[in-house]
């Protein structure tokens, strides 16, 4: 299983954007944290606040807040809304096959993919932000720690 690098950014981001909280963050400072692509960053937040992850903040001064507690935003959710295609093999989709009927490999790529989300529904960003790694993360990603709230 591999995430597409669109997911990948749609978690970075909200991961960013709630070390950063209560303070707006911008696409730009998000995509310097990490180096990636404003551009490419600019859609996957665009995505997010359609789904109501992030408010985004028109204007002078505006910018990114999350659109939830933490605790609210589920990462098994946030994969499937943002995976375009969760299809490991041809026949989960309708693709051909020859052995489709007799298969279990069909059967068991369902299941390990139902444990890979399961283990992500698991956890909320808020686990992501919590238990002590915080002023870690935020260091990384050159957010000044007195700047936000504890999760």
């Amino acid at each position: 299983m591999r995430l597409t690098r669109y997911t990948d950014y749609a978690l970075r981001t909200l991961i960013y954007v709630g070390l950063n909280e209560p303070r707006q963050s911008s696409i730009a400072e998000i995509a310097r944290a990490y180096g990636i692509s404003e551009s490419h960053l600019t859609k996957v937040v665009h995505q997010l606040g359609r789904l109501g992850l992030v408010r985004t903040i028109r204007g002078r001064g505006g910018g990114l807040r999350l659109g939830r507690p933490p605790g609210e935003i589920n990462v098994g959710s946030v994969v499937r809304q943002t995976e375009d295609d969760l299809a490991l093999v041809e026949c989960f989709s309708g693709g051909m096959c020859a052995i489709t009927a007799p298969c279990r490999l069909r059967r068991a790529l369902g299941e390990a993919l139902t444990a890979f989300l399961g283990v992500l529904d698991g956890y909320t960003l808020a686990d992501l932000l919590g238990h002590g790694a915080t002023d870690e993360l935020a260091g990384l990603l050159g957010i000044a720690p007195g700047s936000r709230v504890e999760t």
